[in-house]
Formats: C-alpha cells, structure tokens, sequence
C-alpha cells in the first residue's frame, strides 16, 4: 500500500464574466467569505472580497505521497473548477501550490 501525505494545497483564480446573478449571491455571501474564515478544508474554503477580482480556495488532500505535490495541487485545481461551475461563477487562471504537510520541516526554539 502506498504511503498518503497530507497537502495544504491554496487554488488561486480571478472571477472572469459574472452574471449579474452570480454577483450579486457573491456580494450578499462575501462577508462568509472573508480572511476570518481562511482555513484548509477537505471541501475547499472560499476567500474573496468585494471587489470580485479575485478568489482563493484552501484545501487539504491526501493523496499518495509518490504523485507529489503536483498531483494534489491538480487534485485541488478539479475540485476548485467543479465548485465553480456547480455555482455557475465565471472564472479564469487557475493557478495551484501545494505544500507537503507531512516533508514540512518546523523549527522549534529551544527554552532558554
């Protein structure tokens, strides 16, 4: 059996071409949306302002660690377009970074 890692993986896009009703459900949901609800989730949290240029999606996924960060940041990339399309929001430039949680090296200071 392979072995799973944990990825922080942050999915990051412009909104391209709202509807008007896709702005207006953006502009009435955006203070759930906001840096104070900025957490990696399995299902993806959603950050954005109300300006509307711009979003992020934070995810957690587990994937083989063999397929590397590539595969989860192309993993979060998926689940990010379906969330999208599945709310009808136009969007473009999809860009992912993913972090290894479990390669990640913390230092810790020394008690001194």
């Amino acid at each position: 059996m392979a072995t799973q890692h944990t990825y922080r993986v942050i999915v990051r896009g412009t909104w391209d071409r709202l509807s008007d009703a896709s702005r207006a459900t953006l502009l009435a949901e955006v203070a759930d949306h906001g840096m104070a609800q900025l957490r990696f989730t399995p299902e993806g949290s959603l950050v954005y302002d109300a300006a509307l240029v711009s979003f992020s999606y934070r995810y957690t996924i587990v994937s083989d660690a063999e397929d590397g960060e590539e595969m989860a940041a192309a993993l979060a990339e998926e689940k990010a377009e379906a969330a999208l399309r599945a709310a009808g929001h136009g969007y473009r430039r999809l860009r992912a970074k993913a972090t290894d949680m479990d390669t990640m090296k913390i230092n810790r200071k020394g008690r001194g």
